[in-house]
């Protein structure tokens, strides 16, 4: 069973892309997500969430 996860925002910076000692390709990422609502108040509010992102590429497996 998969699940996804959908995160839409701005990226913090470009994205870096490494690689493992036996050759995987990694890839590691920010994305920032920003939230804005007025409190009971009247005053503006903003939160902002940072998510790390990180890829590791690997071969699909052989299917039966």
């Amino acid at each position: 069973m998969y699940q996804n996860t959908i995160v839409v925002g701005h990226l913090g910076r470009d994205p870096e892309m490494r690689y493992t000692p036996d050759g995987t390709p990694v890839t590691t990422f920010n994305i920032a997500t920003s939230r804005k609502w007025t409190n009971p108040e009247g005053q503006p509010q903003e939160k902002t969430t940072w998510f790390r992102v990180c890829l590791l590429y690997t071969s699909p497996s052989p299917r039966d």
